[in-house]
């Protein structure tokens, strides 16, 4: 993940660069206003942008508007020291995706951007395994030629299921990944969509494995020799 955080206080600014580079991120530094607006005219190479509201020359309002402008949908996070509603609904209405009140936790910064990149990565139409396929657009789910019925929590759980298709995944990262906005979602609530969606794929021609102490697994039943 490629991330330009534009930030004047050069603690913090380092302090983000290190961090973010530990959770395996490629972190550009800007500092000044004019400076993030020239590179962001060229921003193909960018996942996503951490921006701090109040920089120096041009600020976050402005870059964002800017940004907007040319027709750009890469994601944006603006940090800001200010607490004030109306601040924050003016970076969304200018098109920011979300936003951080300093301090903050960097936990949160790091689940925050994965999430804003999921958003917007281009995603496929149809998600397959075995007999089981989930058509996207549609939102229809069938095993084999029969439909399925699903709740909306149900597909979520086996939509990020299948995208993970043959990796162990925890409650946890079920969670981040269908409430990442802090939505009820407990790991028992988990548990039960899990078992839900198993009963509704058994004749799919995939298993949903509970790995114990760790989480789950979607993967296709090997055919009998």
């Amino acid at each position: 993940m490629q991330v330009l955080v534009v930030e004047d206080d050069a603690v913090l600014a380092d302090g983000l660069r290190r961090v973010l580079g530990e959770h395996g991120m490629t972190v550009e530094l800007l500092a000044d206003g004019s400076q993030a607006d020239l590179r962001l005219q060229y921003a193909d190479t960018l996942d996503v942008v951490v921006l701090d509201i109040g920089l120096p020359a041009v600020d976050g309002f402005e870059l964002v508007r800017r940004l907007r402008a040319r027709g750009s949908a890469l994601p944006v996070l603006l940090l800001t020291a200010r607490d004030a509603i109306a601040d924050r609904v003016r970076g969304l209405e200018l098109g920011a995706d979300d936003y951080l009140v300093k301090p903050f936790a960097t936990a949160e910064l790091v689940a925050r951007l994965r999430a804003l990149v999921r958003r917007n990565a281009p995603k496929p139409s149809l998600l397959a395994l075995g007999g089981l396929a989930l058509d996207l657009d549609a939102k229809r789910a069938r095993v084999g030629e029969k439909l399925i019925e699903l709740s909306a929590r149900e597909w979520a759980v086996l939509e990020f299921l299948l995208q993970q298709a043959g990796k162990v995944v925890s409650k946890q990262q079920i969670i981040d990944a269908i409430a990442p906005w802090g939505d009820e979602l407990t790991l028992n609530a988990v548990e039960v969509y899990v078992s839900r969606v198993r009963l509704k794929i058994a004749d799919a021609g995939v298993t949903l494995r509970t790995i114990r102490g760790f989480g789950y697994m979607l993967e296709a039943v090997a055919p009998a020799p």
